[in-house]
């Protein structure tokens, strides 16, 4: 079969079990491989359904340029679907993301403007704020906002949740998701427990984030914001496309939990992926053991990304011991 065109090959991603990292567990804990999407991440899915929906709406036109602020992820996908339909694009990030999802982005033509991290959201140079200002000023461009824009969840809802059904053969149990702008958790959870309304849906946060206490209290407190160097998980907002109600419980990691397992899973897996992951599977561990899951339970997992946007940091030996993540 030829594909039209590299986006055409995104989604259908595969489950593969975990074995070594279980530590003796009697559950099945399965991990949705999202490296094997073009972009090498689980974004490629949103940033397709984001641009599929503004094109049909009229809010994109041809020649137009896309302005969105990422970690990274989803500037990757947004590049791609702008390399295949010639839009430009321009990308707003934090100075915490790694040197090469920068490049990365770069290579694939975007212009990427790189921001203060530890400012309020609302400062005039975080990046969220500078990325809505351009879409303001550059005329026909296109402001997704992964964040609010309710595609991001539909495209799980469409995608993810199907896939992780038809796989498991209706079998899975347990739905465990990193949280960041609470798409991947919310749509497929939706999908999921629509199916079956007894599967559970973990969000894995991490320290430095409000979602933990927020889920936990309905309360939004500033005082949990604090630096962490996890990408692409956690937030220091609430955005519109976390559902908290189709979310079952919240586990928080802490970086240097999150680096160690992601340095096992390359090494006792063979699973090269980012620090997000690291913190899903040790949160699904944690959640696992604590709740006595045993034979009958089969966890699905979702890995978003690839390590090759971290060979600088996590695959580094000497920044992870410059971070205390190395004995």
């Amino acid at each position: 079969m030829i594909y039209n065109s590299i986006i055409d090959v995104i989604g259908d991603t595969p489950l593969v079990r975990l074995n070594r990292v279980t530590d003796g567990l009697k559950l099945t804990i399965a991990a949705k491989v999202e490296y094997f999407n073009p972009g090498q991440s689980i974004k490629d899915r949103i940033a397709l359904k984001m641009i599929d929906d503004a094109e049909k709406k009229g809010l994109i036109k041809p020649g137009g340029t896309i302005i969105e602020g990422t970690s990274g992820n989803t500037g990757m996908g947004l590049a791609l679907v702008a390399a295949v339909r010639g839009y430009k694009c321009i990308f707003t990030t934090t100075d915490k993301q790694s040197k090469e999802k920068v490049d990365l982005l770069r290579a694939l033509g975007a212009t990427v403007k790189v921001c203060p991290t530890n400012v309020e959201p609302d400062d005039p140079e975080s990046y969220y704020s500078v990325a809505k200002r351009l879409s303001e000023e550059i005329p026909n461009s296109y402001y997704p906002n992964q964040y609010d824009n309710l595609s991001n969840t539909q495209a799980h809802y469409e995608t993810t949740g199907p896939e992780i059904w038809e796989q498991t053969d209706g079998k899975v149990t347990h739905y465990v998701a990193g949280m960041g702008t609470g798409g991947t958790v919310s749509g497929a959870a939706k999908f999921l427990k629509e199916k079956n309304a007894g599967v559970k849906v973990i969000g894995v946060d991490s320290v430095g984030s409000v979602y933990k206490k927020y889920f936990e209290t309905g309360k939004f407190d500033k005082s949990e914001i604090k630096p962490y160097i996890t990408e692409g998980i956690g937030e220091d907002i609430i955005p519109e496309n976390v559902n908290f109600d189709l979310i079952d419980a919240v586990e928080q990691v802490g970086d240097k939990d999150a680096m160690q397992m992601t340095r096992r899973l390359a090494k006792e897996e063979g699973l090269f992926i980012g620090g997000s992951c690291g913190a899903a599977v040790a949160g699904a561990l944690r959640y696992a053991r604590n709740n006595n899951l045993g034979e009958n339970d089969l966890m699905v997992v979702i890995l978003p990304d690839s390590g090759t946007r971290y060979v600088s940091k996590i695959y580094n030996d000497d920044w992870m011991r410059e971070h205390g993540f190395m004995e």
